[in-house]
């Protein structure tokens, strides 16, 4: 029993710390899904990534608060790819309420195209923006 619940303990810290992807399949349902933090807007990142590029990925993700945070492999999901005009990986897109508000493009060195203070000041811009 107590090995068991050290496994538990490890697989849900663990989790915690996991990648959340989407696809084809789910990719419209989760940029319109409700705000899970109750202020009545709904932020969604979706981060479009390549594995070939996967070092240049955008790294400080789990430090993104009040907002849903996705990846999409656009080997994986190649409609979204076209639909969302991605021509270079990583592509950072920002969706308020579902609209797509703001758009960080990797230039021809496939670097991330945005640091962590910089698509934190985008978010806080976005909230306000989706504002009366």
């Amino acid at each position: 029993m107590k090995k068991f619940l050290i496994l538990l303990m490890l697989i849900c810290s663990v989790s915690g710390y996991s990648q959340n992807w989407v696809t084809d399949s789910d990719i419209h349902s989760k940029i319109s899904s409700q705000s899970q933090f109750n202020d009545g807007h709904s932020i969604v990142i979706i981060e479009f990534w390549a594995e070939f590029n996967k070092d240049n990925a955008f790294k400080d993700w789990q430090k993104l608060k009040g907002v849903e945070y996705y990846r999409c492999d656009i080997s994986k999901s190649p409609e979204s790819k076209k639909e969302f005009r991605i021509r270079m990986a990583p592509t950072i897109i920002i969706f308020v309420d579902g609209i797509k508000e703001e758009v960080f493009k990797a230039g021809l060195d496939l670097l991330c195209p945005v640091e962590l203070p910089e698509l934190n000041e985008a978010i806080q811009q976005a909230q306000k923006s989706s504002q009366f």
